[in-house]
């Protein structure tokens, strides 16, 4: 496709999007009825909404794996293997697929060497070591001569793909791109192509892509440092308190046998969901998915965590000093997702902090200028598990972490004694729904959410009971739940101080 004919796609995308979020009363129920479901032999599950006011089709891939199932030794392979996903597969990517799994096969025999040398600490053979070392840097450079760069992005992105992207989050791992709806089809061969025969080739190169990310994003930013150690004091047996993108010392471990593990475990059809919503037809639909998903081979569906966090029975804290602005993050532990209480929580972390209009805004921004910044949410890291609700603070000039910590928990002892009232309740009922239904009248939103709803809640209906569940949620819950879950012994207190606040 040529770049004037991408630029058309592009517009047409955006017209599509606009047309979507702006026509006409959204009706739930219709939406509802004109999805279509199909699960095959082999375990995959197939959501398909039509849409054809334009030519476009929205696709997302959602794996039910993410951070939380990185194995022992290896975190972060979850974020590790999405990007591995990309490197095409045994023809795609490559100039001589027979000559490349032999370098491949060289590549990962030296590593071994290596790794086991490593091992060895002070012990080891510092000669050997080197040597090893240059044969590794070689046989890199050897497997790489014969790779063709982002061969099957390209292949897609040249017949006109919007938004080819992916992401990985501590439950799950989606993969996500809009196409011209002529082209459908191509994207069913390449998609079901990439998880029958992947090929990890650059996997050593984009080990040290991922190291440099780390470094970049966490090492280098002293917010995400003092997440990580949020998470880490939070969570002292469930893998939320693992980072996302991995220790340093597992990312320099990786092997390309420990990501065919992973991805023999949890990349078979049935831990799998397509969810596709736009310009095509269930009946061809499914006849492609036959033709080129069904030829994968169905797996052991791996297991959930089973790891449960245990009750925190006392209050921790973590003081960082740093020479940046000061930070205050403070959590609690509340359930998973599809407890009965997450509705009155979200109520209650909108109320306290999402917004102009939140409690905490106006008294800390607004009124006393304590803060420059304060927002709560709730269901982080991820929601698939019993999680965290939190706070968020940036405090102002002047004014200490101490000082901040005070009003909130004002704020929030003032809910348990008094509750809120109709009209904020109101609002923040009016504001779930208004988003809710915004993400719902874009395709690839309404994709997204179709497949995560499948996962988390085990059937993607779930999502069309969101807003009886927000309605549902009184005065009284979001009282009860305060009282319940935001108690002294729950929190887990992190703060960034500066070097000079740390020292007196």
């Amino acid at each position: 496709m040529n770049r004037a004919l991408k630029g058309l796609f592009a517009v047409i995308i955006m017209i599509a999007a606009c047309s979507l979020a702006y026509g006409s009363v959204f009706d739930f129920s219709q939406l509802q009825k004109s999805i279509v479901e199909k699960t095959l032999p082999n375990g995959l599950k197939i959501i398909v909404l039509p849409r054809h006011e334009v030519p476009v089709v929205s696709m997302v891939t959602w794996a039910d794996v993410g951070g939380s199932d990185d194995p022992k030794g290896y975190t972060g392979m979850a974020h590790m293997f999405e990007h591995m996903a990309f490197k095409g597969t045994d023809e795609i990517g490559t100039t001589d697929p027979a000559k490349e799994v032999l370098l491949m096969a060289k590549e990962d025999a030296i590593f071994e060497q290596l790794r086991l040398e490593r091992l060895k600490g002070d012990k080891g053979d510092k000669r050997k070591l080197e040597r090893l070392e240059k044969d590794f840097e070689k046989a890199i450079a050897d497997a790489y001569a014969l790779v063709v760069p982002n061969a099957f992005s390209n292949k897609l992105e040249n017949e006109g793909a919007e938004g080819l992207n992916a992401f990985t989050s501590k439950d799950q791992t989606a993969y996500m791109v809009s196409l011209p709806s002529n082209k459908f089809e191509l994207w069913m061969a390449l998609e079901s192509e990439r998880f029958l025969r992947p090929r990890l080739r650059e996997m050593y190169r984009e080990r040290e892509v991922v190291a440099e990310e780390r470094r970049m994003t966490v090492e280098n930013r002293p917010m995400s440092r003092l997440l990580e150690e949020f998470l880490s004091t939070a969570f002292k047996a469930h893998p939320y308190g693992i980072p996302l993108i991995g220790h340093s010392s597992d990312i320099q471990n990786y092997s390309r046998s420990a990501a065919k593990d992973f991805f023999d475990k949890y990349y078979g059809p049935n831990n799998l969901t397509l969810a596709i919503v736009g310009d095509v037809k269930p009946e061809k639909v499914f006849e492609l998915a036959e033709k080129y998903w069904a030829r994968i081979p169905s797996k052991y569906k791996p297991e959930r965590v089973a790891t449960v966090e245990p009750p925190q029975i006392c209050e921790r804290t973590v003081i960082m000093p740093d020479k940046a602005q000061p930070i205050i993050l403070m959590g609690w532990h509340i359930p998973d997702e599809t407890h009965k209480d997450m509705p009155a929580l979200s109520a209650l972390s909108s109320i306290l902090g999402s917004g102009r209009t939140s409690r905490l805004y106006r008294r800390m921004v607004r009124d006393d200028k304590a803060a420059v910044s304060v927002s709560a949410f709730s269901g982080w890291p991820g929601s698939k598990y019993p999680c965290l609700s939190v706070v968020f603070c940036y405090p102002a000039q002047g004014k200490s972490a101490s000082e901040c910590d005070k009003i909130i928990l004002e704020e929030i002892e003032k809910i348990k004694n008094a509750s809120v009232t109709p009209e904020e309740l109101e609002r923040v009922k009016t504001g779930t729904m208004t988003g809710l239904i915004a993400g719902l009248k874009n395709n690839m939103g309404l994709a997204q959410n179709l497949a995560k709803y499948n996962q988390i809640w085990g059937d993607w209906r779930a999502l069309f009971g969101e807003l009886d569940r927000i309605n549902a949620v009184t005065c009284d819950d979001i009282q009860r739940v305060a009282k319940k879950y935001f108690v002294k012994t729950g929190r887990t207190l992190a703060v960034l101080e500066t070097a000079q606040e740390s020292e007196k």
